[in-house]
């Protein structure tokens, strides 16, 4: 049985079609006119082995907010429709991720009980067109709406690109390993 989900969602702030494939090849088109954003969706992607397809048009004449928060609130339904009743997933899935002078830890445990804890402090206030601020509301939306256990620490870390990066590359292979199928 496919664990594939199609979500759209429309706002007066966003317009949103996300398609997300669980047992994908690391296969994605993103297109969320963040340029750094896109780019991390796209390294999830790869690093979770999960396909991805994301079309946003948001309101960026504001700001990234309702983009990058309502990206989060989709994808997390996404993950939650794929996995259906969840049975037989092996539920946990931890990652430590190095990134030249990134190192990010992250925790994850789909057991349909949100709880959001992030501990990572950014020094600058972007990333190209990314506010910093906006990865711990991507995370937060989307465990909250995939009904999550998701903990992300910063344990060290100077360049804020290489710390954003590793965050979403632990978050994809510890995703990875919460969906994987316990034999």
């Amino acid at each position: 049985m496919a664990r594939t989900a199609t979500i759209k969602r429309t706002t007066r702030e966003t317009d949103i079609s996300l398609t997300l494939n669980l047992d994908g090849s690391g296969e994605s088109k993103i297109s969320t006119g963040i340029g750094f954003f896109d780019h991390m969706l796209e390294g999830f992607s790869r690093h979770g082995f999960f396909d991805l397809n994301c079309h946003v048009k948001g309101d960026l004449h504001v700001d990234g907010h309702h983009t990058v928060e309502d990206t989060g609130i989709v994808l997390g339904q996404a993950l939650a429709r794929a996995l259906g009743d969840k049975k037989g997933i092996c539920r946990y899935g931890s990652c430590i991720l190095p990134m030249d002078d990134a190192l990010a830890l992250c925790a994850v445990d789909l057991c349909g009980r949100p709880f959001f804890d992030f501990d990572c402090t950014f020094s600058a206030e972007k990333v190209g067109a990314l506010d910093t601020e906006l990865v711990k509301e991507f995370f937060y939306a989307l465990s909250y709406s995939a009904g999550m256990n998701l903990h992300i620490k910063m344990l060290s870390g100077v360049n804020n690109h290489h710390m954003i990066e590793a965050v979403f590359k632990a978050f994809a292979r510890a995703l990875d390993q919460a969906v994987r199928k316990d034999a």
